[in-house]
């Protein structure tokens, strides 16, 4: 049985075909075997961390050289910088409001499905019954024509070693979070664009045009136009949000302790509003995120690793390859109005 002390660290941990440095770690140091321990509730990389005595956080953090006191701690450095920027990404991360699944893949070349549903969708439950020796209705599933678009996002870092080694690693971590925060707009303008643009297979929503700015009635004629999908994701730019938040009927008291609360935006029938620069103005999109979006996504955080162990910090890259693709292309329908 192997234990987190006499684990031996090194860079080929993380050209593990498949695995994750983290992932490869945990298979050398399950943390199963620290169960009703003081180690308990730590994964396999920050009990190495404890192992060499690294604070990443706190205002008793170390400095970033105390990543480098041996050749087997600066192994760990990669890892908490891709943690970091993880972090950033989850903090600013709207896409768990668009995405319905996330394909993890080892190749840039990826084709999704096309789902076309039953022309009785959209009729009552009554209406679609199937009579003794009828058909049922049919869910076609094919291969799409043409490849998910994967796009590569990312920062390089322009600071060399010397300028970084003696600085807390809770103020570098900060930094990471906001490289990681611009990935994670990269990504949500890319999403937001397949949405409304499609995915090269011929399914771009064509909006609705309103002669002025939206009121109730054609908030839930929205609602009613995504049937049967149901309609919990609104999307719109800062101005437009501003339109809908004036309409009497989303002044909602309940509605407002929700945001007082939370920070969360909630519209009369349920919706989240989504806000996001990514969309033109007086443009809205509407959507079913169980149904509408699929993310493709080539790995995790990606990273120069041996630059980051051999302290060259500066160019080192820090990027993300994810592309995105329509499932149910009637899971999503777009609004715009005059000014």
């Amino acid at each position: 049985m192997a234990y987190f002390d006499s684990v031996k660290l090194e860079k080929g941990m993380y050209h593990t075909p498949k695995k994750s440095f983290s992932q490869v770690l945990e298979e050398l140091d399950p943390s199963q075997q620290y169960e009703n321990s003081e180690l308990e509730g730590l994964d396999a990389f920050q009990r190495q961390l404890r192992r060499f005595d690294i604070k990443v956080s706190g205002e008793n953090s170390d400095i970033v050289d105390r990543f480098f006191q041996s050749s087997e701690s600066a192994s760990l450095f990669p890892e908490y910088v891709s943690r970091a920027v993880a972090q950033g990404m989850g903090r600013v991360n709207q896409l768990q409001n668009l995405v319905a699944t996330v394909s993890y893949i080892d190749a840039m070349d990826y084709r999704t499905i096309s789902v076309s549903t039953p022309s009785t969708a959209k009729a009552p439950a009554a209406a679609s019954a199937v009579g003794e020796g009828e058909p049922l209705p049919q869910t076609t599933i094919s291969n799409q024509k043409s490849l998910v678009s994967l796009k590569k996002h990312g920062r390089l870092l322009a600071a060399s070693f010397e300028a970084l080694r003696f600085h807390k690693l809770d103020l570098f971590t900060v930094t990471l979070r906001q490289i990681g925060a611009d990935i994670a707009r990269d990504l949500l303008a890319d999403a937001v664009d397949v949405l409304l643009n499609g995915d090269g297979n011929d399914n771009a929503v064509t909006p609705t045009t309103l002669a002025a700015k939206p009121v109730y009635a054609d908030f839930v004629d929205l609602w009613s136009s995504l049937a049967p999908f149901q309609l919990n994701t609104v999307l719109a730019s800062t101005d437009t949000m501003k339109d809908l938040l004036t309409i009497p009927e989303f002044k909602d008291p309940l509605a407002g302790m929700n945001f007082q609360g939370s920070g969360k935006l909630i519209t009369p029938l349920g919706a989240n509003l989504v806000h996001t620069s990514c969309l033109a103005d007086r443009t809205i999109l509407a959507l079913d995120k169980n149904c509408a979006l699929e993310m493709v996504q080539a790995g995790n955080v990606i990273l120069d690793y041996d630059k980051l162990i051999d302290r060259q910090l500066e160019r080192a890259a820090i990027s993300s390859i994810a592309g995105f693709a329509r499932i149910f292309p009637d899971a999503v329908k777009a609004v715009s109005y005059a000014a």
